[in-house]
């Protein structure tokens, strides 16, 4: 059975760090696509950042240069390093994992939550100006 669990948010100044982690059980993060995700209110869920098993990263316009995704495999931990937030960046934030072996990040979708297979329960993010 596979369980992710998210950590890590909370509230921020405009200009502010958090770090998001997500552990995951049942799954390791050496294959498939992972990434964060968020879906604020009234929104559709949308990708922020997803990794390949070659740690090849994609990231979103909107967080690009901003967010670092990165993966530790010893302790199976998915981390999400956010710097000068911005008021628009508050969301309830996912980590959502695909099934499947070796895969490049060049194959890893932002834009269709749909191909990913397990998710997170959300930890919330809120970024006050």
């Amino acid at each position: 059975q596979v369980r992710l669990v998210e950590s890590g948010g909370g509230s921020a100044q405009a200009g502010g760090s958090l770090i998001l982690s997500c552990v995951a059980s049942g799954y390791t993060y050496d294959r498939g696509c992972v990434g964060w995700f968020r879906q604020a209110p009234g929104k559709e869920r949308e990708g922020v950042a997803t990794i390949g098993t070659d740690g090849y990263a994609k990231y979103s316009d909107s967080v690009r240069g901003r967010f670092t995704i990165a993966k530790e495999l010893y302790n199976n931990t998915l981390f999400l390093r956010m710097r000068d937030l911005k008021p628009e960046d508050t969301a309830m934030y996912y980590c959502g994992a695909k099934s499947g072996g070796w895969v490049s990040g060049h194959s890893c979708s932002l834009g269709d939550t749909g191909e990913y297979n397990y998710w997170g329960q959300g930890t919330q993010v809120t970024v006050s100006s």
